[in-house]
């Protein structure tokens, strides 16, 4: 019986740490996101990075995102693959659900509006 119970205590911290990896970037990254608005659908963040500046690995919902700045980020993946993505000021793009640690490759400061939805997009 006790190792049935020490087993289930296990398997439950083991699914509590791999949820807890899933991280919110407003809590591993106050420094760089910021809450401007938030209800029942959306959350709004405005995010702003210094001239090389990076994130840790955080997770976003599917959402919108108006580049404020140009700028040129890197992103490492889950998987450890990593792509740059160049934004021009007042582009609008459309991102799906994504864990990332991103990474400032310009010489100046950037800064995004990302809308993330809490619901689920239509497919």
């Amino acid at each position: 019986m006790r190792s049935t119970i020490s087993v289930s205590l296990f398997v439950f911290a083991l699914a509590a740490a791999s949820s807890s990896s899933a991280q919110d970037p407003i809590k591993v990254d106050a420094k760089h996101y910021k809450v401007e608005l938030e209800n029942d659908q959306v959350r709004v963040l405005r995010v702003t990075y210094g001239p090389h500046e990076k994130s840790p690995m955080h997770e976003h919902p599917a959402g919108v995102a108006v580049a404020i700045t140009d700028a040129v980020v890197k992103f490492t993946l889950a998987d450890g693959k990593s792509e740059e993505r160049p934004l021009k000021a007042g582009q609008v793009l459309w991102l799906a659900a994504e864990k990332h640690a991103p990474e400032n490759l310009s010489d100046k400061p950037f800064e995004v509006v990302l809308t993330e939805l809490k619901t689920k997009p239509a497919k």
